[in-house]
């Protein structure tokens, strides 16, 4: 019997993806950033990189609610979006919106996932599975620095976007969440289609990492 037949869907999605997602974490800005060798700019400019990628996830989750294959998957829980701009008022001011623009990988990861979300259902899970499963996973990792290179009051302002209020056990949501992901309403040519988008995801995230790497790197 093929072992894909009888492996949970989490598992192959997170084996299949896993090259992808240790390049995206190894990355030299984020190896930057959690070493403490960056200063606040960086962090901040990254903050901002992350609410363009979550409005484009965020925006299109509305229409999803009742989608077959992606609706079980919105979860108000998870939403980041506000927490986000509360971080950038903190670190960038009342004024935070003023001149705020994506970098040229940002764009296209938002894009994409705006594009997902409006016209493929089954890949904009690909997008929601490596956001915020990495946020409730080592997204509290960059917290923790955060909170000791930067003095961040601890899950406070600067923050927010990694403090889940609303899970109180994270390690039982995670485990619903890849209930979700082996329940998923798709047959077997579509799941390989998720897991490449899945593939795709990191890509696009390891992107943003080597531009933010470019205008923050370490002086020799």
């Amino acid at each position: 019997m093929d072992a894909t037949a009888t492996t949970p869907f989490s598992t192959l999605i997170r084996t299949a993806s896993h090259e992808q997602h240790t390049e995206a974490e190894s990355s030299s800005f984020m190896s930057d950033m959690l070493g403490g060798r960056l200063g606040v700019d960086a962090y901040t400019r990254y903050t901002e990189q992350l609410w363009f990628v979550y409005r484009a996830l965020e925006d299109g989750a509305q229409a999803l609610r009742d989608d077959p294959v992606a609706g079980p998957f919105i979860q108000p829980e998870l939403m980041r979006s506000a927490e986000l701009e509360r971080d950038l008022a903190h670190l960038r001011g009342a004024g935070w919106r003023e001149g705020l623009k994506p970098l040229a990988a940002t764009a296209a990861y938002a894009e994409r996932v705006a594009e997902c979300a409006r016209d493929w259902p089954a890949g904009y899970i690909a997008h929601h599975y490596t956001r915020y499963l990495g946020d409730l996973s080592g997204g509290q990792i960059i917290r923790g620095t955060a909170e000791k290179t930067w003095g961040f009051e601890r899950k406070g302002d600067g923050v927010r976007f990694y403090v889940f209020e609303q899970i109180s056990n994270p390690a039982a949501f995670k485990r619903e969440y890849r209930e979700l992901l082996d329940a998923v309403n798709a047959d077997d040519l579509e799941k390989q289609r998720i897991i490449d988008e899945c593939k795709n995801a990191f890509a696009l995230n390891t992107a943003v990492f080597h531009e933010l790497g470019e205008v923050f790197p370490l002086s020799a």
